[in-house]
């Protein structure tokens, strides 16, 4: 077994960009899943790997040994790489020794309908890799439909990378099973009217607590604007029910991932 050592070769540098610029993640088409459970997962949901960097010194799982195996019996490239290199790449401490190189889908709104896309979250320009990455972990919780993101260039409001490092790690993997799309709101707002939606916003000016949702036996979406500013009224102007989510303390308003959790499961327990 060859193992590389110089971070010059051209995976290691490649490796390096993809997980550190936009720019390189969208010409190549191609994202970092970093982890055991995260380079499983993308096996298990059928995503295309392109190849796996993992360090023999740092690989003690025995899953993530058999995977390695597998991979590698499939015709997945497979390359070793010293402690020292990898632990470069990483991005956090105590690094598991493994990083698979995956292609993002080509997905759009046109590939859904309300027949596999029964009911999901639509978030506007959300600007926290972050947030993305737990909301869909919870939309998988939840067994909603998926993710839409949504750049308004009207408002200039244009969404954050989902497959930034920080997103691909909260979703502990999700984000193989329920890949976002992204679309410009104008689309979204004619694919939703056209599939004959049902669209939930919030706002702290809504006068409906989400608690008092009505049971629900149809297609819907939950809208959810940006973190720093919620709906802006154009966008909230397209939703057929307006919700508050009530602040009882000193804050005023919750993390978008937050929300958006007590949303769905609110929507989750209403639903026939």
């Amino acid at each position: 077994m060859t193992i590389l050592t110089s971070r010059n070769n051209p995976k290691i540098k490649q490796v390096r960009q993809l997980l550190a610029h936009r720019k390189e993640r969208e010409q190549t088409g191609l994202f970092v899943a970093e982890g055991i459970r995260h380079a499983g997962e993308a096996v298990d949901a059928g995503a295309t790997v392109e190849y796996i960097c993992y360090a023999p010194d740092l690989l003690n799982s025995e899953f993530g040994s058999r995977l390695i195996q597998d991979q590698s019996q499939h015709g997945i490239p497979c390359l070793a790489v010293d402690r020292d290199t990898f632990s470069s790449l990483a991005g956090k401490d105590n690094p598991q020794g493994i990083m698979a190189v995956v292609h993002k889908p080509k997905l759009s709104l046109d590939d859904l309908s309300e027949l596999n896309f029964p009911w999901g979250v639509a978030l506007v320009a959300p600007q926290d890799p972050g947030n993305i990455g737990a909301i869909l972990r919870t939309i998988d919780a939840v067994g909603a439909s998926g993710l839409l993101l949504l750049d308004d260039p009207e408002h200039d409001q244009y969404c954050t990378d989902p497959y930034h490092p920080s997103s691909v790690r909260a979703s502990m993997g999700s984000i193989f099973w329920y890949p976002p799309i992204i679309a410009r709101f104008s689309d979204f707002t004619g694919w939703a009217k056209s599939h004959c939606y049902s669209i939930y916003g919030t706002s702290v000016h809504a006068t409906a607590d989400y608690r008092q949702i009505e049971p629900i036996s149809i297609s819907l979406i939950l809208l959810m604007g940006s973190e720093r500013e919620g709906l802006k009224p154009s966008q909230a102007s397209i939703c057929d029910h307006m919700l508050k989510i009530p602040m009882q303390g000193r804050v005023t308003s919750l993390n978008l991932a937050v929300a958006t959790g007590v949303m769905l499961y609110s929507i989750l327990e209403k639903k026939s």
